[in-house]
């Protein structure tokens, strides 16, 4: 009776433990690999980042990229690796910018986009919080005041430091994006700190916050076939951007009239808006965009529903 009552608990036991381990496999995508605690990196200079803008020839890299497109095979292990940066060449009227011509295709190979329908007067609102400079408050007054959702692209430090204001974005209804741990060029980092950077950040926000981000924001706007096709098996959507200008450097801050002119002069259908929140300039202005975009017959969308 006793060897029964023993092999009855031990079928238990292992049943136990196969539904937990069933449970967080299919629960979770996160990484046991360390998290956001366990960094002990360099600190991470956020004064490399974009510039938002192509040189006037709009082949450079094409070469690369039509190599790429043209594999016929992408499931093989070793997909290239070749750095890509993002940029826009931006087109007076109101007209969607000018991108590498490659760079749509393979984005879409890949499940990513940087620009909604271009048949919709619809603004899609982006902000990259590498680190707090004391503005993130106002800016979430503006989008509450006006009804805005937007998606706010955090670091490893930003989730450590700011847990006060990441669960003012998650409670109002943005979406909070993995924007990594340490914010590297992804392109540089092998296979596993690739995984690492990504869902180790995931895995803290999951457990703070109760839910997954699904927008990744490749730091400085680097990526590669290889990035792009690790992150979406990941479970991530690259999401870039159709305009940006040099707004983080907090030294070179030219006034919210400034601001507000540039992003005015560039709407276009569509238009996914990276704006850093490290910007006084942004923050003060971005009330008079939103209301301005808004009487030229704009809507703000939500980014979930952009297709």
């Amino acid at each position: 009776m006793s060897k029964l009552l023993y092999l009855g608990a031990l079928a238990l036991l292992s049943i136990t433990i196969f539904a937990s381990c069933t449970k967080t496999l299919d629960t979770t995508k996160l990484s046991d690999l360390g998290g956001v605690y366990s960094e002990n990196r360099e600190p991470i200079d956020f004064e490399k980042e974009i510039t938002g803008s192509l040189p006037e020839d709009m082949s450079t890299g094409s070469k690369v990229l039509t190599n790429i497109l043209s594999e016929e095979d992408s499931s093989k292990s070793s997909l290239d690796n070749k750095t890509i940066s993002w940029g826009l060449k931006r087109n007076p009227g109101n007209k969607p910018p000018s991108v590498n011509p490659g760079t749509p295709k393979l984005l879409k190979k890949y499940g990513g986009f940087y620009i909604g329908d271009t048949n919709k007067k619809e603004i899609y609102l982006t902000f990259d919080e590498g680190y707090e400079n004391g503005y993130t408050s106002k800016i979430l007054d503006v989008l509450r005041d006006n009804n805005v959702k937007s998606v706010f692209f955090i670091t490893g430090p930003y989730l450590k430091e700011n847990q006060d204001l990441i669960r003012r974005m998650v409670e109002e209804g943005h979406e909070v994006g993995n924007h990594t741990l340490n914010h590297p060029s992804l392109p540089e980092v092998d296979d596993e700190r690739l995984e690492e950077e990504i869902l180790g950040l995931d895995r803290v926000f999951y457990e703070r916050y109760g839910k997954h981000m699904t927008y990744l924001r490749p730091p400085k706007g680097e990526f590669s076939e290889r990035t792009l096709s690790i992150s979406q098996k990941l479970g991530y959507t690259n999401l870039f951007w159709s305009f940006a200008y040099e707004d983080w450097y907090t030294n070179r801050e030219k006034g919210p009239e400034y601001a507000k002119n540039i992003v005015m002069r560039n709407l276009h259908n569509g238009e996914i808006i990276l704006l850093h929140a490290v910007s006084k300039d942004n923050a003060e202005a971005l009330d008079s965009i939103i209301k301005g975009a808004r009487e030229l017959g704009y809507e703000f969308g939500n980014i979930n529903n952009i297709y």
